[in-house]
């Protein structure tokens, strides 16, 4: 029952080369901590998170060159508090969850009783495990308690680039979060998602691929289903993606409620369902995408579907199987 290392009132704490398993919590940060840097450490099979900001206050803190593994409670774990500046680097975060554990994540940022924001996961390799129910390599819960006159905060000033995410329910898990942008990530092995936001608004999500790479679709893999899902979201842009082999889904990538979508340079390849649906969608801007099912077993299904909506422009798109409205 007891934490690793706990941290209150420092300034300028550094922690490096430690090892910490069997413990609570690996590193806590609590109550008020400023300039902290957790950096080529071992936090292995803990009963709660690796790192855990536990309602802290916490400007500029990184976490680099790690491994954080096997810990019930998550990997990285914020929650309530005030984070700001937290960079998390060329880590190892692996299985951060156990189906004895309410969901958790590899990366949990958890608004609902503070505010985090001004967060970088830049070069790590995120994934596992899958057979916890609810479980997510990168899960962001924006919206907080109200600040100053705002009662509608969404936490986000978020970037996520240049990491490999794999072997989760869900892969990135956004809800109510605005001001994202996700780029250069590989992503594989989504259960249910590979991408699922809700709520969102200002995401820009540039090139990433969204591969069924065959080595990594075996057994119980096979039933994967990956895919992008939007609902409820607002002013996003999607720039560039390569999505290929969803499974089961309605569509490759399912727009639900939208507004203000602008989708270019997009490749949607060997899907089932559409690969492009968009419900009740409006002022949105479609240009350019490729989308085709070239496997001889495809059940038919158009290349893009349109539900309801309305002030939508569609230019200079290659649709292999034609519309359906």
């Amino acid at each position: 029952e007891a934490d690793g290392i706990e941290a209150t009132g420092t300034m300028q704490l550094t922690i490096t080369r430690v090892s910490v398993h069997e413990a609570r919590h690996g590193v806590r940060p609590s109550v008020r901590n400023r300039n902290v840097i957790i950096s080529d450490c071992h936090l292995y099979h803990n009963s709660g998170a690796g790192v855990f900001y536990d309602h802290v206050d916490l400007h500029q803190s990184n976490i680099i060159g790690s491994h954080i593994s096997y810990n019930a409670g998550g990997g990285v774990v914020t929650r309530g508090g005030a984070v700001r500046n937290l960079h998390i680097g060329t880590c190892d975060i692996e299985s951060n969850m156990t189906p004895e554990a309410p969901p958790s994540a590899n990366v949990l940022i958890d608004c609902t009783d503070g505010s985090t924001a001004e967060v970088s996961i830049t070069g790590c390799t995120i994934q596992h495990n899958s057979v916890s129910p609810g479980s997510a390599n990168v899960r962001f819960i924006g919206k907080g308690k109200p600040y100053g006159n705002d009662e509608t905060a969404r936490w986000g000033h978020l970037s996520i680039c240049d990491n490999v995410l794999s072997d989760v329910s869900v892969n990135i898990d956004l809800q109510e979060v605005r001001g994202a942008v996700i780029t250069g990530n590989t992503f594989g092995v989504g259960f249910e998602h590979d991408l699922l936001a809700v709520g969102c608004s200002n995401l820009a999500i540039g090139p990433n691929t969204f591969d069924r790479n065959p080595p990594y679709y075996r057994g119980k893999a096979a039933a994967v289903k990956g895919g992008l899902v939007f609902r409820d979201c607002r002013d996003i842009t999607l720039t560039g993606l390569h999505i290929d082999g969803v499974r089961t889904h309605p569509a490759a990538v399912q727009i639900v409620n939208g507004d203000t979508f602008n989708i270019s340079g997009c490749s949607i390849l060997d899907s089932d369902g559409a690969g492009l649906l968009l419900q009740n969608t409006r002022h949105s801007l479609i240009t350019g995408c490729l989308i085709a099912d070239r496997r001889q077993d495809r059940q038919p299904a158009p290349s893009l579907r349109i539900e309801g909506g309305e002030d939508n422009t569609f230019a200079n798109n290659k649709l292999a199987h034609g519309e359906a409205k």
